[in-house]
């Protein structure tokens, strides 16, 4: 399986006039499948077909798996929810203090969720051979605060930040782990979801999340290896701490004006975002959805490393009128602009 030069693929989208849309969306390929999504969590194989499903429907110029953001922490002991046809979530609450932080032990990549994962990677990489495909995992802070409890976590980075940041060091070598081995597996890139650093400051952002995805970037990131950093919790006021990870591509949620981004990021990486995947894609009319997709590609009209996407994982039962909409938008303007 040859390897996709990503700093040649980065550098074509830059420079062609077609506008591409990469939005991260797996469940619709669930549905076209007749499955359900806990079939999809558990089973690579089906995760795939999902994938490959929605490839050949629709046009994105990239694959993307489910932002799954429980794998990791089910890895670590953390006990999660499996419902029926919704992602799984995290409950209860693995650590308390630092002497729980410390007996921790960095998983290996043997639990059975984390290899159906890479199984998907691979499968996907393998099927789909002609764009790139992105795996996907959660970000060192945004675990860290599934294992410590999201509250919990919010007020230790201040009174006891030394437990806070051996837990962070720990999720750190793990999902470097396992970026690793998507990369061996196949991907292209990986889909970095750190979306807890949003409810903190850009200081805060900076020296508990984007400090340790850094470590991430410079491991694994090459010509042929893209990581998006996703931080759909960013407003707006920790994008500069966003940037300091070093990654090739940036993908915002939809609560952050994507123009203000876009000033704020340098023109030599990717800018992906931001349409919303529940009030918009899911919730709102094809009309509704065709006309804020034209807007959006109309405001950005005039940044090269723009990359049309939705803000975060597009959710299960989503019109696929909706859908086409989106698409009909994108190739509509893009007629206009050749």
């Amino acid at each position: 399986m040859e390897k996709k030069n990503m700093k040649e693929w980065m550098g074509k989208v830059m420079s062609d006039t077609t506008r591409i849309a990469i939005p991260i969306m797996t469940h619709p390929g669930i549905e076209l499948s007749g499955r359900k999504v806990i079939d999809a969590v558990t089973d690579g194989e089906v995760h795939a077909e999902a994938i490959v499903a929605l490839n050949q429907k629709y046009p994105a110029s990239a694959s993307t798996v489910i932002m799954d953001l429980t794998v990791e922490a089910e890895a670590f002991g953390a006990e999660v929810v499996f419902p029926e046809d919704e992602v799984p979530s995290v409950t209860g609450r693995l650590l308390h203090n630092y002497k729980e932080v410390e007996a921790l032990q960095i998983p290996s990549l043997d639990g059975p969720r984390v290899q159906e994962y890479l199984k998907a990677n691979q499968m996907v990489a393998e099927m789909i051979d002609d764009k790139p495909s992105f795996g996907g995992c959660i970000g060192p802070f945004s675990l860290a605060g599934r294992l410590f409890d999201m509250t919990e976590i919010m007020m230790a980075i201040y009174t006891e930040p030394e437990t806070i940041t051996l837990l962070l060091k720990k999720c750190t070598s793990f999902i470097t782990s396992y970026c690793r081995a998507m990369k061996e597996r196949g991907a292209a890139g990986v889909i970095i979801a750190e979306p807890a650093a949003g409810l903190i400051s850009n200081e805060d952002c900076s020296e508990f999340s984007s400090k340790y995805v850094k470590e991430i970037v410079d491991k694994v990131q090459d010509d042929h290896f893209m990581v998006v950093l996703h931080n759909c919790g960013n407003t707006g006021h920790c994008t500069q701490a966003m940037l300091e990870a070093g990654a090739m591509a940036y993908h915002f949620g939809n609560k952050i004006d994507i123009t203000e981004a876009l000033k704020q990021c340098p023109e030599d990486v990717l800018v992906m975002g931001n349409l919303d995947p529940v009030g918009l894609f899911k919730q709102a009319s094809a009309a509704e959805v065709k006309e804020a997709t034209r807007e959006m590609l109309k405001v950005t009209s005039s940044w090269k490393n723009y990359i049309l996407s939705s803000g975060c994982d597009v959710p299960p039962h989503t019109p696929l009128e909706n859908i086409e909409a989106f698409y009909e938008a994108l190739e509509e303007y893009n007629q206009t602009r050749n």
